[in-house]
């Protein structure tokens, strides 16, 4: 089995800083493409960025020049480094990562989500 955890979200004024971090352990033999996802109240779930093994990175248009997405890969774990928040950026982030298991199964797995709220 496969679990991601993440942590780091909360309340931030404005303008302020928020540091994600999701961690993934269980039965994984690699790791391949990492990302943050959110969702909005009444919103569909959208990428936020991702993050592939090799360190190519990808964003979203509105958080370009804002948000930075990293990984470990020896602790298996993907990072958001968010800057300049707005309160358009409040929202439910979830990571995901595609994951091959030791039995050789391959999927696409997700953490519990954690709340960012953008306000003064």
């Amino acid at each position: 089995q496969v679990q991601l955890v993440e942590s780091g979200g909360g309340l931030v004024q404005p303008g302020g800083s928020l540091s994600l971090s999701c961690a993934a352990s269980g039965s994984i033999f690699s790791i391949n493409a990492m990302g943050w996802y959110r969702q909005a109240p009444g919103k569909q779930r959208e990428l936020v960025a991702d993050i592939t093994r090799g360190g190519n990175t990808n964003y979203a248009d509105s958080v370009k020049g804002r948000f930075t997405i990293s990984r470990d890969n020896a602790k298996n774990t993907v990072y958001l480094q968010m800057n300049s928040l707005k309160p358009e950026d409040t929202a439910v982030y979830y990571c995901n990562a595609g994951i091959t298991l030791y039995d050789g199964t391959t999927g696409f797995f997700w953490g519990q989500g954690t709340q960012v709220t953008v306000s003064s």
